[in-house]
């Protein structure tokens, strides 16, 4: 059995402001160790249900924020960028058998601790097929492309009864309890470790590969918080517009999908100016 870990900072234990997951920032050098207690707890909560190899893919920022010197010698981890399928970058090749999504947050435009959908603050909304999705949903519509079912989903209370919509089966586990979007009520790391391992420990059983899933065409819709940003987003190919401050495009995939999607983030940082957004 081949469980990936999907990993994301803003939902990990701990994690409640801006800086707390910014790069060089004193408050991230802090929360990257509880961010590694959350992974490697999921880790060795899988070994501990009977995975022969966890393999951890880094999903935040410069996706280069685990101690990988932290984690449990068994794991293996693909840090850095630039990857194919970003966030869920090794469900591809056929071998994984469940995935879980680690640290995760709720979307843009959705209540949460540092909600969010790619961009801190320029994207408002996101939707796939008239459903407002966060990064997990994307996510796991990618995954259900190869057969690979959502198994284990922890992040703020938020982002877990987000999760009941594209992931019913998996187990969740909130590590902290959304009050505004930069604070929330937290549990002490070892309260947490023990809970995503024994978790991830159940979340094994259910790491069994499926049929992969032929469910589209997907159309996505992109909402941005200033016009402009809109207008830049229509370069990538097609990419139209559907109101003053809204894109969409559909493909018949969501693996074209989330490349597409990938890209129109990527435009859209490019166009951001530093005091009016």
């Amino acid at each position: 059995m081949k469980i990936l870990i999907s990993a994301d900072m803003e939902g990990a234990t701990g994690v409640t402001w801006p800086a707390d997951v910014m790069p060089g920032r004193p408050e991230w050098e802090r929360c990257r160790a509880m961010f590694t207690s959350d992974v490697n707890a999921a880790v060795l909560g899988f070994f501990d249900g009977g995975a022969d190899e966890v393999l951890i893919n880094e999903a935040h920022s410069t996706m280069r924020n685990l101690l990988l010197e932290d984690l449990d010698e068994r794991a293996q981890m693909i840090t850095g960028r630039h990857k194919s399928l970003s966030m869920v970058e090794g469900v591809q090749h056929g071998d994984v058998d469940g995935i879980a999504f680690v640290g995760y947050h709720a979307g843009a435009g959705m209540e949460g601790v540092l909600a969010h959908t790619y961009l801190a603050n320029s994207i408002t909304g996101v939707w796939v097929n008239d459903v407002r999705a966060s990064e997990g949903l994307l996510n796991a519509h990618v995954v259900a492309e190869y057969g690979v079912p959502v198994v284990l989903v922890t992040g703020d209370d938020v982002a877990c009864e987000d999760a009941l919509g594209y992931a019913p089966e998996a187990l969740k586990v909130a590590v902290k309890d959304h009050v505004s979007r930069y604070a929330a009520v937290c549990r002490t790391p070892a309260r947490t470790a023990a809970d995503i391992r024994a978790a991830a420990k159940e979340a094994a059983a259910l790491a069994v590969r499926q049929e992969p899933l032929d469910d589209g065409p997907f159309t996505v819709a992109v909402e941005f918080d200033a016009e402009h940003l809109a207008m830049a987003a229509t370069v990538v190919p097609g990419v139209h517009r559907v109101g003053e401050r809204k894109v969409a495009y559909t493909h018949a995939t969501m693996y074209e999908g989330i490349r597409t999607f990938k890209a129109v983030t990527t435009i859209a940082s490019a166009a951001l100016e530093e005091q009016y957004g």
